[in-house]
């Protein structure tokens, strides 16, 4: 059954055409991911579907009162302003305790409760996103390069996660990601994006057309390359700075 659809999607913003021709749709229990160069317009599509923007051409539809669990790209919290991980979960309304528990235990936060959303690591503070963003159980779960920042390892165990509760809850899943690899296996469809829809079919089929490998360079080998490349430039500088 078909939750959140998208059809001939265009959005406009400041006068550039950032979509256009966009049609989409997510099914209960699927995991579908979003890939794309940077300015591809994957966030905005996002932000289209959950009705953040109003796309200037075309349509989303959304099931009877579809619930959305959304996790953004970035969130700043001031390191300044206390709050617990706790109370980040009542934001923008309290939580009831135990679901608030059961939430926090299904994203392995329950330990750090009472910490400060601003001491937490980079994968703790994407589990405590994930647990606010499934407090109401949501039918479709839709998150923005949710893995930005962590390293492979925890890249990996948070996808693992994503699974988990697709399996719990039996939501869509909805996610843009740079890690093509660890996206390629974890994924029921794929979507390529920029700025219309280039290719998108299973991970076997996205990742031998031609249009893919035109963004992307050959197959997952070539996405596996891009990570490395990325990766090993990274730590190169890195070096350089440490001596």
């Amino acid at each position: 059954m078909t939750l959140l659809s998208g059809a001939d999607l265009a959005v406009r913003l400041n006068g550039n055409d950032i979509l256009r021709d966009v049609s989409l749709s997510i099914a209960a229990g699927e995991i579908v991911t979003l890939v794309g160069p940077n300015g591809s317009g994957k966030s905005t599509l996002l932000r289209t579907l959950i009705g953040a923007l109003t796309p200037s051409r075309g349509r989303v539809t959304r099931a009877r009162d579809l619930r959305i669990g959304y996790v953004p790209q970035k969130l700043a919290i001031d390191a300044t302003l206390p709050l617990t991980v706790r109370r980040f979960l009542d934001l923008p309304r309290p939580a009831a305790k135990a679901e608030a528990q059961a939430a926090m235990t299904r994203c392995g936060v329950a330990h750090l409760a009472k910490r400060q959303m601003a001491d937490l690591s980079g994968g703790q503070f994407q589990r405590a996103m994930l647990a606010r963003a499934i407090l109401n159980r949501p039918q479709v779960l839709i998150l923005d390069e949710p893995t930005q920042g962590l390293d492979q390892p925890g890249a990996a165990q948070f996808y693992q996660l994503i699974e988990q509760v697709r399996q719990d809850l039996g939501c869509g899943v909805l996610m843009v990601s740079h890690e093509l690899h660890v996206v390629m296996s974890a994924s029921d469809r794929v979507i390529c994006l920029n700025g219309h829809i280039c290719c998108e079919g299973t991970p076997e089929v996205v990742s031998a057309a031609p249009a893919y490998r035109e963004l992307f360079g050959t197959g997952t080998g070539g996405a596996l390359a891009l990570y490395r490349h990325d990766h090993d430039h990274h730590h190169h500088h890195h070096h350089e700075a440490a001596q």
